[in-house]
């Protein structure tokens, strides 16, 4: 969660930042690529903090009104199918990433890899969580998620 503090303050800042030089007529042409990055790994990372907190859409309502070995069955298969495109994205983000090295970013001239990085990463923290969320619904059960008050 501080990781996706710091990526959208990041933006943020780095936003304000660039409409500011802009005005001043000075832009830093850099700085969009800072923006990127932050705006990039904030989205994958609050996507795995999501995921964790169980913040995420998925067929949620369905199984909560359900109880005992159904409601068991249809927890485990809504994570099952999240662990699935885990599993896709750390793949297929693998390969995006290596690919990534033969394109440069502009004007900073590093690879594109840098941000899609960020895809396999967030795969293997949703993977990661979902597992342990899994592990936890098997021990303790699927508990419902309590209302904030």
């Amino acid at each position: 969660m501080v990781l996706c503090g710091v990526a959208i303050t990041g933006f943020t800042v780095t936003v304000i930042c660039d409409v500011v030089t802009r005005l001043a007529k000075h832009p830093w042409l850099w700085l969009q690529e800072v923006t990127m990055t932050f705006f990039i790994y904030g989205v994958f990372l609050g996507t795995a903090a999501a995921t964790r907190r169980n913040d995420h859409l998925y067929l949620a309502a369905l199984a909560e009104a359900m109880t005992g070995n159904r409601r068991r069955f249809f927890e485990t298969f809504n994570r099952l199918v999240v662990l699935g495109v885990a599993f896709a994205m750390m793949y297929y983000g693998y390969l995006n990433f290596l690919d990534g090295f033969k394109s440069l970013r502009m004007p900073s001239m590093t690879p594109l890899a840098s941000l899609y990085a960020a895809i396999p990463l967030c795969g293997f923290l949703v993977a990661l969580f979902t597992v342990e969320q899994l592990v936890n619904g098997w021990k303790n059960g699927f508990a419902n998620r309590e209302e904030p008050e």
